[in-house]
């Protein structure tokens, strides 16, 4: 399970945060490091803060949107020290390793970190199924990114270590393949405009109206087959406003 887990982090400013989180996952056997546009990499100090998990940097991923980070992931977990005024589903370290090791063998995850000084941004939280918090000294909750990663890691480590029974999915194996993160994105993008065809959201609201549908449907955790009978009934609810509006004009 650990080979199948992605540590995202995004727009890293320090190069030095980079080797030290790749030191942080080789302690825990974590190998799969992605980078969304950081601002110095590869760097001298990345690899000297590795300290011999240079294989880590080397194998790296780099991007330029999370959105092409997550794209193949099926669970989603975002990263965040501060509240949010509108609720995410949370889970504690202990708990997000819980969550991971009752996946199938098979799904990918990704475990998102946002930049050091301002974390994850609302709309990046958004393409994320959980929010991580790791509970500390509520005076000063400010972790380095590479002991928050190395926090969640460990949990990761230990939880492996358990042999935990993975959830097996119930009825055809075939229909029972999560949806990853792009299919996702194309069901909210489709949603958004559905909505907006069918007259049902205001642009004064329909931010706020998205995001709490899109809460409702990562909860879900929604499979491949289920996103496609979705979409299939938004065309069909596009469809006949189109015809009402045509039938309307002929009057």
């Amino acid at each position: 399970m650990l080979d199948n887990i992605k540590i995202v982090l995004v727009e890293t400013s320090h190069a030095g945060n980079i080797g030290a989180v790749a030191r942080a996952m080789k302690n825990m056997m974590l190998t799969n490091l992605c980078l969304v546009s950081p601002k110095f990499f590869p760097h001298a100090d990345a690899t000297a803060r590795a300290a011999g998990a240079d294989d880590i940097l080397a194998r790296a991923q780099v991007v330029q949107t999370l959105q092409e980070a997550i794209a193949d992931c099926t669970l989603v977990i975002g990263a965040s020290a501060r509240s949010r005024t509108i609720s995410w589903p949370e889970v504690t370290p202990r708990e997000c390793a819980q969550t991971v090791m009752e996946q199938n063998p098979d799904t990918k995850i990704a475990i998102i970190f946002g930049r050091e000084n301002s974390g994850l941004k609302n709309e990046e939280l958004d393409l994320c199924r959980f929010l991580l918090h790791i509970p500390c000294n509520p005076n000063y909750s400010s972790l380095n990114i590479a002991a928050a990663v190395q926090v969640i890691s460990y949990e990761l480590f230990i939880a492996s270590q358990g042999n935990l029974p993975p959830r097996k999915p119930v009825g055809d194996e075939d229909e029972q393949v999560l949806a990853t993160a792009e299919q996702m994105e194309l069901f909210y993008t489709h949603l958004a405009q559905a909505l907006s065809d069918i007259g049902f959201v205001q642009d004064e609201k329909s931010k706020s109206i998205l995001r709490r549908l899109r809460r409702l449907y990562n909860r879900a955790q929604l499979y491949s087959k289920e996103v496609d009978i979705l979409r299939g009934i938004l065309r069909l609810s596009q469809g006949h406003k189109s015809q009402l509006k045509r039938e309307n004009n002929e009057r």
